[in-house]
């Protein structure tokens, strides 16, 4: 095979506890992912005389820091595979997000050099090795609904929700994971924020990083406050380690009434998306 193009889906974070501080460093999590088919980056991987890298977004690292070439370099190492190739990424996942594009990324391309392998590791195994540089990454390996327990890296299969109709938001900064967990075990809430459990049929919406977040950055505080005083939404959270609020809708019709509302009361360069998850 000459090209392969495979897609990698965003990912939104329904729960997130956070548990305890570990002795490695990290916080052992406690999160349910569900995956956005419909929102995703495309890698094109080709053979080629030499390695390249090639991105439509200018912001996209291409040294030693990308995910891609990590996984690259790391099922290089183990298997020996050798075969140089010219990977272009395509990306519409934002980046500093809380929607695991990078993560994706380096899944989507630890499975398609599976594919192009003569003598394919597995999901398992897959999964193992994007343990080693990722704690997000074995997710998107794996089920499109999970559970992510110790540092992110213990996956096990969920329940899949019902289809659910959800609109993302993201202004144009982006949240640093390393800085939404830095003290966030002891982060008071912003008065008037809610940050209880949101209970439905099929599930909660929680979030333990929002307190520590939204303490840096006051607006994502006011967007979501903003989503759940419309009427058209269910719940709101941030996803992951943020900047993304996402709202679930209680009519999938009325995504763009709200998004062009968001942009006007809110901020005129908000990024959108509205879909359905494990639609």
């Amino acid at each position: 095979m000459s090209t392969l193009t495979v897609e990698a889906p965003a990912k939104l974070n329904l729960t997130l506890r956070v548990l305890r501080k570990r002795e490695d460093g990290f916080h052992e999590i406690d999160s349910w992912m569900v995956r956005l088919p419909g929102l995703h980056d495309t890698l094109t991987f080709a053979t080629a005389e030499a390695d390249s890298f090639t991105c439509n977004d200018p912001g996209v690292p291409s040294d030693d820091s990308n995910l891609v070439l990590k996984a690259l370099a790391a099922y290089r190492a183990e298997t020996g595979f050798a075969q140089p190739l010219a990977i272009h990424l395509e990306k519409r996942v934002p980046h500093g997000a809380g929607l695991g594009g990078g993560s994706s990324d380096a899944a989507a391309t630890l499975a398609a050099l599976d594919r192009l392998h003569d003598q394919p590791l597995g999901t398992d195994r897959l999964m193992e090795i994007a343990a080693t540089f990722g704690s997000d990454i074995p997710f998107f390996l794996g089920t499109p609904s999970a559970r992510s327990t110790g540092r992110g890296e213990v996956i096990v299969a969920a329940d899949v929700p019902p289809p659910l109709p959800v609109l993302l938001l993201k202004p144009s900064f982006g949240v640093a994971t390393p800085d939404a967990y830095c003290n966030c075990l002891g982060a008071e809430a912003l008065a008037g924020v809610r940050h209880e459990a949101q209970v439905f049929p099929w599930g909660e919406l929680v979030n333990d990083l929002e307190k520590p977040v939204f303490r840096k950055h006051l607006f994502l505080a006011e967007m979501k406050t903003w989503l759940l005083a419309r009427p058209e939404v269910a719940g709101a959270l941030m996803s992951g380690s943020g900047s993304t609020m996402f709202a679930v809708l209680r009519d999938p019709a009325m995504a763009g009434a709200v998004i062009a509302t968001a942009r006007a009361e809110l901020d005129p360069t908000l990024w959108a998306w509205s879909g359905t998850v494990c639609g």
